[in-house]
């Protein structure tokens, strides 16, 4: 957190020798109302259960978590509202390798007045390259089960697909067009990264199944124009893909 005093709690720190502001376990600070701001960031299928451990203790300062899903929350931020303890249901749309000097976008569900919860969370996250985007909550893990969601999805079809192919790695990559090395790089992302995390961005997040449901008609759709031949569905295809795609 930049420009920020941080203290640390993980439980990877368990058995480390003691060191002022590094924790194993929140029990072992004494005092949250000493911290301006408390920020949760956990495994996906934790954040309730470290979230809710945060909440019953009722600090003053803010309570910011950045889960990439939000509705499996409700429970604990519906708690935290009873206990009096403000929440932010903040999310990074960024990975911890972003250059702080490239735009850093994050998107933070409301659960209230979104011009109010917009100017607490902006004297945490103020920074020169900082875009911040204000959503209600319920319309937050809509967003992404389309962008996180439908493009993780993307990419695991293609890898997955790509290995029922039983062509050699080697010879892909040797022949490779540009679309396909951008796809590939682009897939190895994915494929590179935790997949306990990327399981529970698509389980947790209860709009999945509209973005199954809209995948599997897409490929039926152009299958079916493809086999039929037909040039104008196809380009109309195209052009209607082209359109939501394009930031006006």
């Amino acid at each position: 957190l930049a420009g920020h005093e941080v203290d640390v709690i993980d439980p990877a720190l368990a058995g480390v020798p003691a060191v002022p502001g590094l924790f194993s376990r929140l029990a072992d600070v004494e005092d949250l109302d000493r911290y301006a701001a408390i920020l949760v960031s956990a495994p996906l299928n934790s954040t309730p259960e470290v979230l809710a451990e945060v909440v019953e203790r009722r600090p003053r300062g803010a309570v910011i978590e950045v889960a990439s899903i939000k509705s499996h929350l409700d429970p604990v931020l519906v708690r935290a509202r009873e206990l009096g303890v403000r929440v932010h249901a903040l999310h990074p749309m960024f990975g911890p390798a972003k250059s702080v000097y490239e735009t850093l976008t994050f998107v933070l569900a409301a659960q209230g007045d979104l011009q109010e919860e917009r100017g607490q969370v902006e004297e945490f996250i103020r920074h020169p390259f900082t875009h911040l985007v204000v959503v209600p909550f319920p319309q937050h893990d809509r967003l992404m089960g389309w962008l996180l969601g439908l493009a993780h999805l993307s990419n695991l079809l293609f890898g997955t697909a790509v290995t029922r192919s039983g062509i050699d790695p080697d010879d892909l990559h040797s022949c490779a067009s540009a679309t396909f090395a951008r796809h590939a790089a682009n897939a190895l992302l994915v494929l590179n990264s935790n997949p306990d995390l990327y399981l529970d961005i698509q389980t947790l997040n209860p709009h999945r199944h509209e973005v199954y449901a809209a995948t599997r008609e897409a490929l039926a759709l152009i299958e079916r124009l493809v086999e039929g031949h037909d040039r104008e569905g196809f380009q109309e295809l195209m052009n209607e893909a082209r359109r939501a795609l394009t930031r006006e």
